[in-house]
């Protein structure tokens, strides 16, 4: 019997990125992929959770934005303070902020018919960066974030970003990975 998976995630921009990428790419090894935003939910409801993940057998992967941190182990350390119940395995730290996994994706190619420039990594960027970026021509941020997505390049993603690559590397490694367009 397959397993559940949960993605833990900050916000909305991560569940539009996670939805759109790395859901469908984990979806055939597990029963299935359920994203849950724990930003606006209570610590103690947030614990409960992890526990009753773990005691059910099931997975779940914790995406935090190291923000402000100096290191992953500051940020880890953080949430292990606000969350008792998480496992350190199961974190995942993203450096800056997740619209830096969304300008990693952005393809060479691509970056014209986008209208910015062709970043040689995007470790630290932020989203005031990523605001700056946007080009005129895009409704809202949203609309800008939905239109990378729509040619996000794996390959890209994981030479311009180390935490997009450490995810990569431990959850998607060795998965056949279907032609982004037709997702």
């Amino acid at each position: 019997m397959k397993k559940r998976l949960f993605i833990m995630v900050e916000g909305e921009d991560d569940i539009r990125f996670f939805g759109r990428i790395i859901k469908p790419l984990l979806s055939p090894s597990y029963h299935s992929v359920e994203i849950i935003p724990y930003a606006c939910i209570k610590r103690e409801k947030v614990n409960k959770f992890l526990k009753s993940v773990a005691l059910m057998k099931n997975d779940y992967i914790f995406v935090a934005d190291i923000d402000n941190e100096r290191s992953v182990r500051d940020k880890k350390q953080i949430l292990f303070y606000r969350f008792s119940d998480i496992d350190g395995r199961s974190i995942v730290v993203v450096i800056r902020e997740i619209e830096s996994w969304y300008l990693a994706g952005i393809a060479p190619e691509a970056t014209h018919a986008l209208g910015v420039p062709n970043l040689p990594d995007t470790n630290g960027i932020t989203k005031e960066d990523f605001n700056a970026l946007i080009p005129a021509r895009f409704d809202s941020r949203i609309d800008f974030m939905f239109e990378i997505l729509k040619s996000f390049s794996l390959e890209t993603a994981k030479d311009k970003n180390a935490s997009f690559r450490f995810f990569y590397d431990r959850y998607l490694a060795g998965r056949e990975i279907p032609d982004p367009v037709a997702r």
